[in-house]
């Protein structure tokens, strides 16, 4: 039988593409290989948010091509949305099939691996001629080169939804992509570009699967999306004179399933709202962590990433939902090396960090992306110099949550248990999750996927030791 293997790179959003990409194929009967060795289609479904995604893109169709060359290789994703002919051109590259043809991809692939002629079908698939991909004055590439299956990504109202499990939990934690696409327009940000215009999945297919996760036996959903506050901008709002919103989603969420925890992944600031901080605050059935991305401390530099709001509107947002949940989880992403980052600037972003009450950071390098406003901007930061900056907040980010994790020894925290168990010094221990996103070594072989409320008893190699009360 016809097997098929998907390897997905970068965020959230790219692995529940990926889960739903593997429906595809298994909806037509092939069976998914435990490795891509063993595959006949080998499907790369990539990231392109900075160079070394791209790098990482290329050096697995290098290893794969090399360990299996009769395999089928398809790339997929945002790196193959933005640069198409880039990839075509990699030898052992079956076919590219770009964000905007994702939703077809099985069916491509396939027609492709059955050695069908693609002359009769082209039209039917959108196919896009590679003279209209190469821009004036550039050579077209060379025929021998596998086909683009590539279109205006803005013309597609397309959303990939299946449920996506971590590798190592696949029986806890489904995370279920609800809202693709971004409207802002980040001078540093290629996105918008390879995933289009935002769109939300609709409230009622939410809800489905939703209560099919809860039959299926899960504790937490956790449901996430590119510019997930924008969720319901896009729909319909059935005769109301107002469209549907995100907190329109989470209410309806709690009053119309049974879902026992509920976890929402990045919110952009301006989209917390008091009514959404209230919201969460206010139930016991929403897990007690918000993570609400920075970029920057630095008001001049906030303004040439072209970001919607000011420092001291962010403060503003962190404080509220401190107030409100005092014993939260708080994250943010922060860029370094931003195109005329001074030192000052630089030091703007530290002093906030230092001042807020974050108890985890996600620090990225600025890495310069094709076609973005930014990436032809005065002054790039030296390498060196934002790597620095970006260790000297990953530093303060170490120091921020192990004073956070301090802050819970000899009290009792909610958890989550995983699948993980592990062997410890001298006994077994249950890998957990707290509701306020901490990691857990829970003393005991107990049972996956059930909360359970344990006592912290110290901190060890990044995690809380706990025992169950």
């Amino acid at each position: 039988m016809a097997t098929f293997y998907v390897e997905n790179f970068g965020c959230r959003a790219t692995q529940a593409d990926g889960a739903a990409i593997e429906q595809q194929f298994q909806e037509r009967g092939l069976l998914r290989a435990s490795e891509p060795s063993q595959a006949g289609i080998v499907v790369l479904n990539t990231c392109t948010v900075t160079a070394a995604a791209d790098q990482d893109a290329r050096a697995a169709v290098r290893r794969i091509h090399r360990k299996n060359p009769k395999a089928q290789i398809v790339v997929t994703g945002c790196y193959a949305q933005r640069a198409p002919q880039e990839i075509a051109a990699i030898p052992g590259v079956s076919s590219v099939i770009g964000n905007s043809h994702k939703h077809r991809l099985a069916e491509i692939a396939l027609t492709r691996h059955q050695g069908s002629d693609l002359g009769g079908q082209q039209g039917s698939f959108g196919f896009v001629p590679l003279t209209q991909l190469v821009p004036d004055g550039q050579d077209s590439i060379s025929a021998a080169q596998g086909p683009i299956f590539v279109s205006d990504i803005f013309a597609h109202t397309e959303l990939l939804a299946a449920p996506v499990f971590d590798a190592a939990n696949e029986r806890t934690r489904p995370n279920l992509k609800i809202q693709d696409g971004c409207d802002n327009r980040c001078s540093f940000c290629v996105i918008p570009y390879v995933r289009g215009q935002s769109r939300s999945l609709p409230l009622t297919q939410i809800l489905r699967e939703v209560e099919s996760l809860i039959a299926a036996g899960y504790r937490e959903l956790v449901i996430s999306g590119i510019n997930l506050g924008r969720w319901g901008r896009d729909l319909a709002s059935g005769g109301s004179l107002h469209p549907l919103i995100f907190e329109d989603l989470i209410s309806a969420i709690l009053h119309e399933t049974a879902v026992q925890k509920l976890r929402i992944s990045s919110v952009e600031p301006m989209d917390w709202s008091k009514d959404l901080i209230r919201l969460v605050a206010g139930s016991s059935r929403i897990a007690k962590h918000a993570h609400v991305p920075l970029q920057s401390g630095s008001d001049a530099v906030l303004r040439r990433m072209h970001r919607k709001y000011r420092p001291w509107h962010y403060r503003e947002k962190i404080e509220m939902i401190r107030e409100a949940m005092p014993t939260a989880a708080i994250g943010a992403d922060v860029m370094t090396g931003f195109p005329g980052e001074t030192g000052i600037e630089f030091e703007e972003t530290r002093r906030m960090i230092e001042d807020l009450p974050f108890t985890y950071l996600h620090v990225f390098t600025y890495s310069a992306r094709p076609g973005t406003p930014a990436a032809v901007m005065a002054r790039q930061i030296p390498v060196e110099v934002a790597r620095e900056r970006n260790r000297i907040l990953r530093d303060l980010a170490y120091e921020k949550k192990l004073s956070f994790m301090k802050s819970f020894v000899g009290k009792s925290l909610e958890v989550i248990t995983l699948n993980a168990v592990s062997q410890g010094d001298d006994q077994e221990h249950t890998e957990a999750l707290t509701d306020n996103y901490l990691p857990m070594r829970l003393r005991g072989s107990h049972p996956t996927n059930l909360w359970t409320t344990v006592r912290v008893d110290g901190i060890a190699n990044g995690r809380l030791i706990g025992s169950a009360n």
